[in-house]
Formats: structure tokens, C-alpha cells, sequence
């Protein structure tokens, strides 16, 4: 099979706009729920979730290689409408909508040599080990059998893949398709059920499964599991292949596009979803393979919003993976973000993470590491506003720079802990309100502990809160130092209503401070130093906190996905000359348009602190104009490479031209698949919010 391009493009014009809904598979599972009263809530689940399994529709659009996705058509009119009924109920009474799921990447390992029939026979295993005379076993034994049901849903499910495949070859008129329909019957029969034996099982087994995990019927909303590292968990699979003759590398490639398009249809844009390459091994060795740039090359031939690809370099990083990732970041791809394997792997050490586990990691949404296969990470958990922090002990008169300082502290620390009170009380009641036995399967050490993940039974459980606008925050401070304390323009009092009359009558004195004033960003010792000072206090004080489950630390990050826009709206101008209402600072690195200085000291100034501490994840973006990059490809691997020389932890680039932005803001239908970088993520640039886009265009444009 040569590697099929036409395909590849029709299949990605259809995953542009696709159609994702849980509705049709959560009317089958709350339906079962409903009739089962007489039944445990945990055997419920499992045999409702089974019952969904076993109804839904199965989908196989032309030209799929990879199948498996989530359609509502299969629902009659009058079962829409019993839904639309049932569905308030059953969201006020089945579940719970707080918390976090899915910032994780499952044991893939353990799906492909093990498959699920595999796992199913190590659950009878621990059965037959258990004295259901033992109130405590007789609990294991009711998770076991939860387990076990839902796994054999799954098998269900796929066998009827399998089935509706041969239909569909035999209605067929075209050999070509009718064989590849076969083979797609026969993925379908064998995985996930059984371990994978061939490179396209195994790939068609990864996605199925985590398809399977994203329906979750007791929290009605968006699921978002990466796929961990396939350039691993697939390389035996490729090479196998290869040498007996079995695969091409033309198919190969075909089949992992055909991966990341159908990681369109799973998710929904605006959030997050993909894998990781590159980094470490176990042993130290680094991982850089055929499969590792194919999966890179994946991106320039889907230009999708999805696969989000992290790759993880480190000081042993070959060459022609950094030119492959500058090739396609000057594309305008926004993909891969570049990630500092080693200064992650030290950060997971230093909270406990063991050695192996440490190079087996995720960025699990946007840029939050969890530990692949072994973890609960409630990330972001939640975002603090730091700006409006700031703001509300702008109440008072202070002499000094050090007084403000330590009032923010003060206040922020109490945010910390009323945060941290109320996260721990909503794990808490997640242990009465959800369940997830099929997900438990995939995740140490539940099944060795006989204990669902939302009880508790994952290996490590982290909260991990967000602190948003840290920009912004010490350009005010520098603000603050200059005109209120050193020059004495202004007293507090005088300054704060400036502020909330958002500037109005006061724009030259709102231009100096754009204009005048040292930023973060431009290589300021001074405002550099005060990240620095902030960054340190904050990963001190998180680290007074475990949660009530093993492992259950507070662990800190610094970016935003969407929430600089949000709290944007709803904070009043800040000190540093920010208006009422624009977004704060899209990530740890400089506010937007404030980089004078170019993109050197732009780096500079953000890795003048430690990111070490900060696994809850750290973004820091760089944008460039296209007008006079070409032909300096070395020059972005120079900078990336220096940014991870100085400790940078996660790197993300856009290279667009702002007259590019204005024309898909006037001409939205032309620009339909231009994907730009948020604060953490991508998105499409049309389907943003005028304020998103406004703040996307008044990054600074760096020229290289």
C-alpha cells in the first residue's frame, strides 16, 4: 500500500466540523441505570454501561482505516425526546460535575500485550485470592465483578466494529475497499480483546479502547485521554512488521494520520487531545526512532487541531528531530510544543515519583504532567486569578514595595488553603457520587488494590492548581514600585479609582506605564526577580498540602488554557496598564506586546526562575512573523535549544503574520483550518472569541 494522500485529505475535510455526541450512549446507560434499582450502584453502573456498549451505533465512514466514534443519530425521534426529558434528572441525581477526568494517558503497554480478555483473567485471578467472609474483600469482589463487566461491554462493542465491517464489504462494489473493510473486520474481531499482534492492531486497539474510556455516563462532559507515547508502546509492533514483510512504511504512515484525524471525532476542539514522542527511557536512553518522526510528520499531513504532539527533548536529542520540529513549526502548524524531558523527570522525582515512572509521563491536556498509567490528577484545580489577588489588597496605603508584597502573600495564601479545603471536600464526595470500573482497569494500582480511581485506588492522586496572569501581576508590582512608591504620583487611594474608572482621563499616565516602565520579559533582573520571589513562594506553600488519598500532593502550575480570556472579562485595569476586561497573560511568560526586546531575552527573562517544581504545567509562547523566517531554521532550534539549556520546562511557537490574523478575522470562511496557540493548547482561530483572537494578534511578533 503506497502512502494514500488523497485519502488523508478527504478524511481530514470531514474531521474539521465533526460530530461528537455522548447523548445517544448516555440515554442507553441512564435508561439501564434507572430499571436496575434493586442492585448495588457500582454493579448498576457496570451492567449499564455494558447494556450502552451493546446499543450504541456503530459508525464506519468511507476511507476509515481507524474506526471508532460517538454519534447520536442511532436515536429514533421519540428516544431523542425521552432524553431530553430523562437527561435533567438523571445529571441532577446520578453523578457529579465537579472535579476533573481524563488528564491522563492509560497502561497502553498493558492493553497491547495483555489485551482485554488478558486483564479480564488477571481480574479472576484476584477473585480466587479473596475471603468473601472478609466485609473488605466482599467490597473487592463487587469492583472485580464491575471490572470484569464493563471490560466484556467493550468486547461487545468491538465485535459489532467487526460485524458491521463485513456488512459493509459485502454491500461493497470496490475490491480495494472491500479488502480494506475486511482487514478493519478483522482488527475489529481480534482487539481489543485480544493482545495486539501486528502494527495496525495495535494502533486500532489504542484508539478503540480510549474511545471507550470517553464515554463517562456519571459526568456529562468532554473527555480528553492522550495516548501516551506510541513511538514507544507501537516500535516493536513497526519493526516486526517491516522485517516479515507484513507492513510498509507508506501504510504505516497512513494508518497513523488516519489516528490523528480520528482523534478529531473523539474531541472536541477548544480543549485537548494527542501523545508525546521523544524523551527518555527507563535506562536513560533516549528515545528517537522511525516512529517517533513519523508521528511528528502526522501534523503537516493533518493540519488539525489535533494530535496536540508534546516532544520531549533532552541533552541527548538528535539533531534531525530538533530540524523536523523547527521544519513544522515553521509551517504555522503551532505543533509540536516542545517540552524539557529533563527538567520534568526531575520535577516528578522530586515529588516521590519513582525513577521509571519519571520517564513515562504526559502532558495530559494542555501541559499538566501526570505520570502515564498510575495516575488521578485533578489539574488546575482550580485557576487563581493572581491579578484580582493583587487588587484586593490594593485597599490600603503602604510605604513600602515589600509591604504590598507581603499583603499579596498574605491574601494568597489564603486563597491557597480555602481552594485546597474545598478541592479535598469535593474528593471527598466523589467517593459517594462517581464510579469508573472500566478505567480502573488501566491505571495502577486499582485492580492490585481492589479500589476504583475515583475511591482512591490510582497510584498517585494530585491536585494541581493553576495560577493565571503571574505577567501581569509583576508588571503591576513594577508599576507599583515606580509610580506609588518611588515617585509618589499617586497615593493608593488616588490609584485604585484610576483603576476603576478603567484608565478614562488618565491615558498618558496609562502610556507611560506601557511605555516607560521595565516588563517582564525584556531581560529585567528587577522584574525578573520578582517571578522569581513568587514562583519560589508559591511551590513552598503548596507543598504544606497533601489530599486525603495516597499520594495526594498540591502541586502547582502556571498556565491558563482559556481562563486569561475568562477572568479577563470579569477583572477590573490592573496597575500594569491592562484595560478592564482584555485577558491577562496567556501563560508564565510575557504579556501580550510586551516583549521590546526580541526573543532572546525574551527566553532569558523566563527561565530566570525554576520551573522544576511546577509539574502541574508551564507554557510559555513565542510568536514569530512568516515575512523573514525563511531560511532560519537553525536559528529557532538555536533558540529552543538555549531555552532548555536555561531550565525551560514547555515552549510553544506560532509563526503567523498578524495581516494573516485580520484577513480570517474579515474572511472567516477562507481560514477554516488556521490553528493558532492559546495558552497551553490550539485552537482554530476563527471559532475564538473576538477577545481570544484580539489577544492571539497583540502578541508581540518576533523576527528571527
Amino acid at each position: 500500500m503506497k502512502y494514500d494522500r488523497n485519502r488523508i485529505e478527504f478524511l481530514r475535510e470531514k474531521a474539521l466540523y465533526p460530530q461528537i455526541s455522548y447523548d445517544e450512549f448516555y440515554y442507553y446507560f441512564h435508561k439501564r441505570m434507572l430499571q436496575n434499582e434493586g442492585e448495588t450502584y457500582l454493579l448498576r453502573y457496570a451492567d449499564a454501561l455494558n447494556v450502552a456498549f451493546s446499543s450504541a451505533s456503530v459508525v464506519i465512514d468511507d476511507q476509515e482505516l481507524i474506526v471508532g466514534k460517538l454519534t447520536w443519530n442511532g436515536l429514533s425521534e421519540e428516544q431523542k425526546a425521552e432524553w431530553k426529558e430523562m437527561k435533567t434528572f438523571v445529571f441532577a441525581h446520578a453523578g457529579t460535575m465537579f472535579g476533573q477526568d481524563s488528564h491522563m494517558a492509560i497502561d497502553y503497554d498493558l492493553l497491547l500485550s495483555q489485551g482485554v480478555l488478558g486483564i479480564i483473567a488477571k481480574i479472576d485471578a484476584y477473585r480466587d485470592d479473596l475471603d468473601l467472609t472478609n466485609v473488605g474483600d466482599i467490597e473487592k469482589d463487587e469492583f472485580y465483578s464491575s471490572c470484569k463487566k464493563c471490560l466484556e461491554g467493550v468486547i461487545f462493542f468491538s465485535e459489532r466494529y467487526a460485524e458491521e465491517a463485513k456488512r459493509l464489504a459485502e454491500c461493497c462494489d470496490n475490491s480495494v475497499r472491500i479488502a480494506e473493510l475486511q482487514e478493519i473486520a478483522a482488527n475489529c474481531s481480534r482487539v481489543p480483546a485480544h493482545p495486539a499482534v501486528t502494527f495496525y492492531e495495535a494502533v486500532q486497539s489504542v484508539h478503540f479502547l480510549t474511545l471507550c474510556l470517553s464515554n463517562k455516563p456519571l459526568r456529562y462532559s468532554d473527555l480528553q485521554y492522550q495516548i501516551g507515547h506510541p513511538d514507544r508502546f507501537l516500535l516493536s509492533y513497526f519493526e516486526k512488521d517491516l522485517r516479515e514483510g507484513r507492513l510498509t512504511r507508506e501504510k504505516a504512515q497512513t494508518v497513523l494520520d488516519c489516528l490523528g484525524i480520528i482523534t478529531n471525532h473523539r474531541v472536541r476542539s477548544g480543549i485537548s487531545s494527542g501523545y508525546m514522542v521523544g524523551g527518555r527511557e527507563k535506562d536513560g536512553n533516549v528515545v528517537s526512532n522511525e516512529l517517533t518522526r513519523m508521528l511528528l510528520s502526522v501534523i503537516d499531513h493533518v493540519r488539525l487541531v489535533y494530535p496536540a504532539v508534546g516532544l520531549c527533548c533532552c541533552e541527548d536529542t538528535p539533531e534531525e528531530d530538533f530540524a523536523l520540529a523547527s521544519q513544522l513549526l515553521q509551517k504555522g502548524y503551532s505543533h509540536p510544543a516542545i517540552f524539557n524531558d529533563d527538567i520534568i523527570t526531575k520535577g516528578l522525582l522530586s515529588y516521590g515519583v519513582s525513577e521509571e515512572e519519571a520517564h513515562s509521563y504526559i502532558h495530559s491536556n494542555c501541559v499538566e504532567i501526570t505520570p502515564v498509567g498510575a495516575s488521578n490528577a485533578w489539574v488546575a484545580s482550580p485557576y487563581t486569578n493572581l491579578v484580582q489577588v493583587l487588587l484586593d489588597v490594593m485597599n490600603k496605603e503602604y510605604t513600602s514595595t515589600e509591604e504590598v508584597i507581603q499583603a499579596f502573600l498574605a491574601q494568597l495564601a489564603k486563597s491557597i488553603r480555602g481552594n485546597f479545603i474545598s478541592q479535598n471536600q469535593q474528593r471527598i464526595e466523589r467517593r459517594f457520587t462517581s464510579v469508573d470500573p472500566l478505567l480502573s482497569c488501566f491505571v495502577h494500582d486499582c485492580l492490585e488494590n481492589g479500589v476504583d480511581i475515583e475511591h482512591g485506588g490510582a497510584k498517585y492522586n494530585w491536585i494541581m492548581p493553576s495560577f493565571v496572569g503571574i505577567s501581569n501581576l509583576v508588571d503591576s508590582l513594577m508599576t507599583i514600585d515606580s509610580l506609588l512608591i518611588n515617585q509618589k504620583r499617586f497615593t493608593f487611594k488616588e490609584f485604585k479609582s484610576i483603576l476603576e474608572q478603567n484608565f478614562e482621563g488618565y491615558e498618558n499616565e496609562r502610556r507611560y506605564i506601557q511605555n516607560r516602565i521595565e516588563k517582564y520579559g525584556n531581560d529585567s533582573d528587577k522584574a525578573d526577580s520578582y517571578v522569581k520571589r513568587i514562583t519560589e513562594w508559591i511551590a513552598v506553600e503548596c507543598e504544606k498540602y497533601t489530599t486525603i488519598f495516597q499520594n495526594g500532593r498540591l502541586i502547582p502550575s502556571l498556565f491558563c488554557w482559556v481562563m486569561h480570556e475568562w477572568f479577563g472579562q470579569e477583572t477590573g485595569a490592573s496597575p500594569d496598564g491592562r484595560l478592564a476586561g482584555f485577558p491577562l497573560g496567556d501563560g508564565s511568560g510575557p504579556a501580550q506586546g510586551r516583549e521590546k526586546n526580541g526573543p532572546t531575552a525574551s527566553i532569558l527573562s523566563c527561565t530566570k526562575w525554576d520551573h522544576t517544581k511546577f509539574i502541574g504545567g508551564i507554557a510559555v509562547n513565542l510568536k514569530f512573523t512568516t515575512n523573514l523566517f525563511r531560511e532560519k531554521e537553525d536559528k529557532l532550534t538555536s533558540l529552543i535549544k538555549t531555552f532548555l539549556t536555561r531550565g525551560g520546562f514547555e515552549l510553544q511557537i506560532n509563526v503567523i503574520n498578524n495581516e494573516t490574523l485580520l484577513e480570517a478575522q474579515k474572511h472567516p470562511e477562507n481560514f477554516s483550518d488556521l490553528v493558532v496557540r492559546i495558552g497551553g493548547y490550539s485552537d482554530y482561530f476563527v471559532r475564538l472569541t473576538p477577545a481570544m483572537q484580539a489577544e492571539v494578534i497583540q502578541r508581540t511578533e518576533h523576527c528571527l
